[in-house]
């Protein structure tokens, strides 16, 4: 194809297939279904959803550049672009970034035409065109040919003949006149040297925009001096505008108040000793992987019930917070942090509560850099953010923790691209959240809550006009950007930080070694990883964690106060023995472990001896067992099982008679209804366990027993939820398309673009109607087939699948038999054979066609 291209899909035909593929790969909602040819991927690249999307991910000075294309001619020479960009003064920077930003407004479509004639698409020109209830970003209103139209061709005559031009015939060319006398840098400025000085403040006030302003039935002088000459024009009753042309040349013809070439600074950067982040970062991941386990010890017997609506309650998200010794916030996201591994989740019992999964189990199990990195892998793609809970829905119901309506789907992006961010600093360095919150919000504006052309001026709402009847001083600026903390992007960033502080992922703000390894293979320049990227890329910073990571001990050191310290982290199972025997009084750097004569009982009930817990203690201290610890242990196993407690309703049977005489002569039994039956049985009219709670509250030692007379092993059975994957995330539109299914789609294209374009031989056949395939009879398609096989050329034949879809195809026939066709298929890039009653219509393609 030669010559300019006088559409949008022209222009696709034109470009090669890596351009296609950028193209795909940028907007990947084009892709499904896949387009049959050019001229439908060039109709849906115009669709107004798709275009919302593409612009959504505009940087701010591709936006900016858009947005001056919406209120510039239509077609724009690049110069006049550039002009709007950069003003009258010129910007270096402006002119060194605007072939990038026009470049990536081609790439995605949004741009069509050579550089003398650039058109912005139809719909993102009616997204960012100014009007009067949908104000511009630039602040610019509308043409004075819009803002006249309907105006009475008398009027018209007045407001040329005040502005000094001679008077026409027609209000076209009224307007244009009008036009010209604006657009005109020096017959302007003359205008304006004549303009009363409150008229040049009322200009003042709208030139940044909103461009609206009330004024009252009878407008003072300076205003009336303004009305007449054209550079303000009645939008209503009591409304005025001012328009477009005048508007650029009070502002030297900048479309925007400040163009933002370059981002934001990631500034002030702070130095830190790289090695001793990494190991800041390092003792907050073990804190974390702590912190997790503690939970689920919290859970191990069962969690809170879960809200008929879902989630946890106010009451029980307090209480485990209070078990964590953390605020309620931050146990959300330990919470949260939890499920989004697979490690909590609701039973789906009929009396829902949450537990542990049997996947918590396995965890558990794991080294602990392995853990670390099913945690990292599972926060790094989780759409769920805690940072939510608490606040408000739309219906002003309070978001629960677990609970429904806490994903938000840009979460995985917005933490991928802030540590990416972190990742461009050098080692150790770190900024403040301000400064990596601004450069998102400079990265994806619109992706920030406010819609596309719908930012409001300062202290103003969008389209509101302003009172311009003895007002002076600015009214603010158009698109003045909103406190960055309010919006979504920017909190998901400041939680992105937080989270990535107490997950270990950073340290003293500022990325770790492992940190940077998590994110080199998720990082926002490639497509949307995977599951099994983001697994692999926390399986290797892991790796890198590993060392940092202290060594778990196997012993802890025996004091003469009852208490028991461990200099490190405890294997395992030394770490759960010692938890049933002892009872933990302080964690840190060093874990206190205090005896207790409960915390001893319990390890009888779990059913040790004495004589095994002496030799535990005697095997795992590196020092000796204190004497006060042995008369402890001596005396609560003397004490242990002596009284005996089973299943009556319950009883209490003894081989001391005295020991049961004294129970029965205390006040304190009466509420257990204790009656002797033998000498040494009494029988209860309460239940077991609360028998048992009584005497123990009564300062006996007595021990359950089963049917048999056999001591019960008092060991509580864990709660564990039915098998539970952990949640999927929400995904922020389409996912980005692998190579092979690029490759694929436009191979489909360009071969479906041939079946609608390729020049064809005439048929033989009369015209088909409008939108319907040609046709040609069976024994013509069956002898132009057999030749096709004979001459080894293509044919373009309409073909009516099972469904009754119809569609064009480019075939080479290979062999005819049976009634159906073997053919290559252009289109799908294959050989399939077609029944021939399904051909509609065939005809050979012209010599130069493929």
């Amino acid at each position: 194809m030669t010559g300019t291209p006088r559409t949008l899909a022209e222009e696709l035909r034109t470009r090669t297939d890596s351009g296609l593929v950028g193209l795909l790969r940028a907007r990947p909602d084009l892709l499904n279904p896949v387009p049959g040819d050019v001229t439908q991927l060039a109709t849906r690249a115009g669709t107004r959803a798709s275009v919302v999307r593409a612009v959504e991910r505009l940087d701010r000075f591709v936006l900016q550049t858009a947005e001056a294309l919406a209120v510039a001619p239509d077609p724009c020479p690049y110069d006049t672009l550039g002009a709007l960009m950069a003003g009258d003064a010129g910007n270096p920077a402006v002119a060194a970034e605007l072939p990038r930003a026009v470049a990536e407004l081609r790439a995605q479509a949004l741009v069509w035409g050579p550089d003398d004639r650039l058109r912005l698409v139809r719909t993102a020109r009616e997204l960012l065109s100014p009007s009067a209830t949908h104000p511009s970003p630039t602040g610019l209103g509308p043409t004075v040919a819009e803002a006249m139209a309907g105006m009475s061709p008398g009027r018209l005559q007045e407001i040329i003949a005040a502005a000094g031009l001679p008077t026409t015939h027609d209000p076209v060319t009224a307007a244009a006149a009008l036009t010209g006398l604006f657009s005109g840098r020096s017959r302007m400025a003359a205008l304006l040297d004549t303009a009363p000085a409150e008229s040049v403040a009322v200009l003042d006030k709208l030139l940044w925009g909103p461009p609206y302003g009330g004024v009252t039935d009878r407008p003072a002088p300076h205003l009336q001096w303004l009305l007449d000459r054209g550079l303000l024009i009645a939008a209503g009753a009591r409304n005025v505008v001012l328009p477009r042309e005048a508007a650029l040349h009070l502002r030297g013809g900048r479309a925007h108040h400040t163009a933002e070439p370059v981002p934001p600074a990631l500034a002030p950067a702070t130095e830190r000793d790289p090695q001793l982040v990494d190991n800041a970062a390092a003792s907050q991941a073990f804190t974390a992987l702590a912190t997790v386990e503690e939970l689920l010890k919290e859970w191990d017997l069962g969690g809170p019930a879960v809200l008929r609506a879902g989630g946890m309650s106010v009451r029980d998200l307090k209480r485990t917070a209070a078990a964590l010794d953390t605020t309620e916030q931050l146990a959300a996201f330990w919470l949260e942090l939890a499920y989004a591994a697979g490690l909590i989740a609701s039973d789906g019992e009929a009396d829902e509560r949450f537990g542990a999964t049997p996947a918590a189990e396995e965890w558990l199990q794991l080294p602990d850099h392995e853990r670390w990195a099913v945690l990292a892998a599972g926060w790094l793609a989780a759409t769920r953010t805690p940072g939510v809970v608490g606040t408000a829905d739309a219906k002003g119901r309070a978001l629960a923790a677990l609970g429904p309506h806490l994903d938000r789907s840009p979460a995985p992006e917005v933490r991928r691209r802030a540590l990416s961010l972190l990742a461009t600093l050098p080692p150790g360095t770190s900024v403040p959240a301000l400064a990596v919150r601004s450069r998102l919000r400079w990265e994806r504006p619109l992706r920030s809550g406010a819609a596309a052309g719908q930012a409001p001026a300062a202290g103003r709402t969008p389209g509101a006009p302003a009172a311009v009847d003895g007002a002076t001083g600015p009214a603010g600026s158009a698109g003045s950007a909103p406190d960055p903390v309010d919006d979504l992007r920017s909190r998901l960033a400041q939680w992105t930080l937080t989270e990535a502080e107490l997950l270990g992922v950073t340290g003293r703000g500022a990325l770790a070694t492992h940190g940077r390894a998590l994110i080199d293979a998720t990082s926002h320049t490639t497509a949307d990883p995977t599951p099994a990227d983001t697994h692999a890329a926390a399986a290797r910073a892991a790796a890198v964690l590993s060392p940092l990571l202290p060594e778990p001990v196997d012993h802890v050191l025996l004091q003469a106060d009852l208490t028991a310290v461990a200099p490190g982290p405890l294997h395992r199972p030394l770490a759960d023995a010692l938890g049933v025997l002892a009872d933990i009084e302080s964690k840190g750097g060093a874990t206190v472990y205090r005896f207790t004569p409960a915390s001893v009982r319990r390890a009888l009930d779990a059913g040790r001896s004495a004589s095994e817990v002496q030799e535990f203690l005697t095997t795992h201290s590196r020092t000796p067992v204190p004497q006060p610890l042995a008369y402890l242990i001596d005396d609560v196993a003397r004490k242990h099982g002596r009284l005996r407690v089973g299943a009556a309703t319950a009883y209490v049977r003894c081989d001391d008679d005295a020991l049961l005489s004294e129970i029965l002569a205390d006040r304190r039994a009466a509420p257990l209804r204790l009656r002797r039956i033998a000498p040494t049985v009494l029988a209860a009219q309460t239940a077991p366990d609360q028998l048992l709670d009584g005497l123990r509250a009564m300062g006996y030692a007595p021990a359950a027993e089963s049917a048999a007379g056999d001591v019960l092993i008092a060991r509580a059975d864990t709660h564990r939820t039915p098998p539970r994957t952990a949640p999927d995330p929400v995904p922020d539109g389409p996912p980005s398309p692998d190579p092979t299914l690029l490759t694929a789609a436009v191979r489909a294209i360009r071969a479906g673009d041939l079946a609608a374009t390729a020049e064809r031989k005439p048929v033989h056949a009369p015209a088909p109607a409008s939108g319907a395939l040609p046709r040609t009879t069976s024994a013509e398609t069956l002898a132009t087939m057999q030749a096709a096989v004979l001459t080894h050329s293509a044919l373009w034949i309409g073909y009516v699948n099972a469904d009754g879809a119809a569609s064009q195809r480019v075939i080479a026939p290979v062999r005819v038999e049976g009634g159906f066709v073997t053919a290559y298929d252009h289109t799908s890039d294959e050989v399939r054979t077609y029944p021939l009653h399904r051909i509609t219509g065939v005809a050979e393609l012209a010599d130069d066609s493929v």
